[in-house]
């Protein structure tokens, strides 16, 4: 393993830094974070057609620029470095990557060219926070053996789904519903997701729902127009503006599967899951560098007893053990993207020290601002509220440390 960019990665990352200064600064993350939409389409779909950045990690025949997951981490690492609101993970990173990962060929020659140009958006919604639901961390509700994922809800909660041509009659359910499904591939979804990334505003869901009832349990993924008749959709009102979550309600939806429904996708999230861990690490280390080189730089101009308060040892001593703890994260996530999303140890380990990372940034920058950052409206307040809502989202790092630790085979019978 050759741990150094190559000239063409560090070519995109700097190219994409310099984009996003010229048209993401912090008034512009906060405009567009506050618009109905959510983030800046115009910039989104200039973004796409300059740099590729929508379909940056997608096959060159799905329209995609064809590159890797170095590329991806390194434009996740960019985008979290402004905090940009964007479909990138929503709809890049986990709704494509589903796509990608169970439809048929014929689904991914459909829906992947418009998602790789930024033409449309797609989010995945998933039952609870997509910590849990990509198995991320352990679940307290069933104690999941290591590898397993409560995706679609277990056999009550999040969305059902069930063949729109229902059996005649309950006895005949399981023998029928396999026939039902064959004959026009039609199902009905019903249910709700509360925490549905990009679900008020993108134009396609990938919906994961619970089929089969008791006897032939599974997740099974379906693709939804977000338009279709009984989808219900608003967004949350979260503590971070920048990252949108939407409450996705189902009232009789009739979707089509997205691959094969009679085989379970369980595996699949939980793969779908490390490559999301990547992204978000990637994207908890750019908004953790930026907030200490924000602080860097203010603490050398704040005068205090006719000097710089930078130039106090305590002060240079607070710093420096954020640049250790960020570039500490900054490392295990490089390692998680070299190692691949068959290896979810380093995944898992990535995202919970770049989380880490993240807050104490974020808390540091608040400190070494002193009064100036209490207040609303400083841009140290939309880093703090980043890490807050991701350790949400995604599992607090103690958490992904204990799942880490399970998967590794720490607590006995390694997998």
């Amino acid at each position: 393993m050759d741990p150094a960019l190559t000239q063409e990665q560090d070519a995109i990352a700097r190219a994409l830094r310099d984009a996003l200064a010229k048209q993401a600064g912090p008034d512009e993350v906060r405009a567009a974070a506050a618009s109905v939409l959510g983030y800046d389409a115009d910039l989104w779909k200039r973004l796409g057609e300059q740099l590729g950045l929508a379909g940056l990690a997608l096959p060159e025949r799905h329209g995609g620029a064809g590159l890797g997951r170095i590329e991806l981490a390194l434009a996740c690492e960019e985008t979290g470095r402004v905090l940009l609101p964007s479909p990138l993970l929503a709809s890049s990173v986990l709704a494509a990557g589903a796509i990608a990962a169970c439809g048929t060929d014929e689904q991914r020659d459909t829906l992947l060219p418009p998602l790789a140009s930024g033409a449309q958006t797609a989010a995945l919604v998933l039952p609870g926070t997509p910590a849990l639901a990509l198995g991320l961390v352990p679940d307290p509700r069933t104690a999941p053996l290591p590898g397993d994922v409560p995706a679609g809800g277990g056999r009550a909660g999040g969305v059902q789904a069930k063949p729109a041509s229902s059996p005649a009659s309950a006895a005949s359910a399981a023998s029928a519903a396999s026939a039902a499904s064959a004959a026009d591939g039609s199902w009905s979804l019903y249910g709700e997701a509360e925490y549905a990334l990009d679900g008020a505003r993108a134009d396609l869901l990938v919906v994961a729902a619970h089929a089969g009832g008791f006897p032939r349990s599974r997740t099974v993924l379906f693709v939804v127009p977000a338009d279709a008749p009984g989808v219900h959709r608003e967004r949350s009102a979260g503590i971070d503006q920048t990252r949108s979550v939407g409450r996705v309600e189902l009232r009789d939806v009739v979707a089509q599967p997205l691959g094969d429904p009679t085989l379970d996708a369980g595996g699949a999230l939980t793969r779908l899951g490390r490559e999301a861990a990547v992204a978000v690490a990637a994207e908890a280390v750019g908004a953790a560098a930026q907030a200490l080189a924000r602080t860097v730089e203010y603490v050398q101009v704040r005068q205090q007893f006719g000097r710089a308060i930078g130039s106090f040892q305590a002060v240079k001593h607070r710093l420096a053990d954020v640049y250790v703890t960020v570039e500490t994260a900054r490392s295990a996530m490089l390692y998680a993207v070299w190692a691949g999303p068959d290896q979810p140890v380093p995944a898992l380990l990535a995202l919970a020290h770049a989380l880490t990372a993240q807050r104490v940034a974020a808390a540091e920058a608040i400190q070494l601002h002193g009064g100036i950052a209490i207040t609303w409206e400083h841009d140290a307040h939309l880093y703090f509220k980043r890490a807050a809502a991701d350790e949400l989202l995604f599992g607090p790092p103690h958490l992904l440390r204990a799942r880490a630790a399970e998967l590794a085979g720490v607590w006995g019978g390694a997998q």
